[in-house]
C-alpha cells in the first residue's frame, strides 16, 4: 500500500531544514557584505588626476577635489565632463565590488536566481 502525499522515506524534512539553515546563513552573510560595502570608499580620477572623487558604497559623494589648473572659466564644459567621468568610474567601482560580493555568496548555488 502506497502513501499519498507526505515525504517518502522521511528524507525531505531534514533536507528542507538544512536548506533553511543555508538560506539564513547566506542572508546574514549578504547583510554583512552589504554593510562592509556601504562603509567602504572608492576613489576615481579623470583628466590625468585633475579631478578626483571619492564615493561611499552607498553611492554618496564623500569628496571632490579639483586641480586649480582644470578650472578654466572659458571651458566649463570640460570641467563638467571630467567630474561626470570621475563619478561614473567611482560608481562603477562600487557596482563591481557589489557584484563580486554577490558572486562569492551565490557562486555555489548552481545558477539559482538569487
Amino acid at each position: 500500500m502506497s502513501r499519498k502525499g507526505g515525504f517518502p522515506g522521511g528524507g525531505m524534512p531534514g533536507n528542507m531544514n538544512n536548506l533553511m539553515k543555508q538560506a539564513q546563513r547566506m542572508q546574514r552573510q549578504m547583510e554583512e557584505n552589504q554593510q562592509k560595502l556601504e562603509e567602504s570608499e572608492y576613489t576615481a580620477k579623470s583628466g590625468g588626476g585633475a579631478v578626483e572623487v571619492t564615493v561611499s558604497g552607498k553611492k554618496e559623494i564623500k569628496s571632490l577635489k579639483l586641480s586649480p589648473d582644470v578650472v578654466d572659466p572659458e571651458d566649463i564644459e570640460m570641467l563638467q565632463d571630467l567630474i561626470v567621468a570621475a563619478l561614473n568610474e567611482a560608481f562603477s567601482q562600487v557596482d563591481e565590488a557589489s557584484g563580486k560580493a554577490m558572486s562569492a555568496l551565490t557562486g555555489g548555488l548552481g545558477g539559482l536566481p538569487f
